[in-house]
């Protein structure tokens, strides 16, 4: 093999290396210290392993494929139970907003939800206060805040979000368009349309985790 080849390749292998550390590191930062965002865990996971180099920086999906690995390996015990409180407080939560159409999404659908993770919802009403207002004459008291979403590759949109607490777990509501029914905006995980669940699809997920749960109580009791 020619040294130039073979400098070449070794470099290929040191990126591909840094690319799984940081991931690995950003999935850690992830599950410990709350860190939502992938973009901000992976600088600040590059930057804790004194990696410089842009090619050595993962992809958002390579981050949550370690975050995955991470809680099965070092939150097995814990992070399921997490995951199903959320899934359980998410249904009851799209019951009580029926009439704004409500749409799971996020850690929770996705089944990443762990003790940082907001019950998070897409809502829609053309006009935002319909849907503040109808929280307060209910009693939730709530802070609002924007966050944009891309509904394209090139454009990006300001929505409100509404914030609160039931039951002690955090929700985040964002209220969109009626019309943005028919298209999700972009995952940041992948560019693509957005994983959105139905309430139906949300209880359809709780009795998928009530049979898996099931399955494993059978077998934990056969080893026995």
């Amino acid at each position: 093999m020619a040294r130039g080849e073979h400098h070449r390749i070794h470099a290929q292998d040191r990126v591909q290396r840094n690319r799984l550390r940081v991931a690995q590191e950003a999935a850690r930062l992830m599950s410990e210290h709350g860190i939502r965002d992938f973009h901000h865990a992976k600088l600040k996971a590059a930057e804790r392993l004194g990696v410089h180099d842009a090619q050595a920086l993962p992809r958002n999906n390579e981050i949550e494929h370690a975050l995955r690995e991470h809680q099965r390996i070092f939150h097995a015990d814990s992070q399921p139970q997490l995951l199903r409180e959320r899934r359980e407080a998410a249904v009851e939560a799209m019951r009580f907003l029926a009439a704004f159409e409500p749409r799971l999404v996020g850690a929770v659908l996705e089944g990443t939800a762990d003790a940082h993770s907001a019950v998070c919802l897409h809502v829609f009403a053309d006009n935002p206060e319909e849907v503040t207002l109808f929280l307060r004459e209910r009693g939730v008291p709530v802070d609002t805040q924007t966050r944009r979403l891309r509904t394209s590759r090139d454009e990006q949109t300001e929505y409100p979000v509404l914030l609160f607490a039931a039951d002690g777990l955090p929700f985040d509501l964002t209220v969109l368009p009626r019309d943005a029914l028919r298209q999700a905006p972009l995952d940041r995980v992948d560019e693509k349309p957005m994983r959105r669940a139905s309430l139906a699809m949300a209880e359809e997920l709780l009795i998928a985790d009530d049979e898996e749960d099931d399955f494993e109580r059978k077998l934990a009791a056969a080893l026995r």
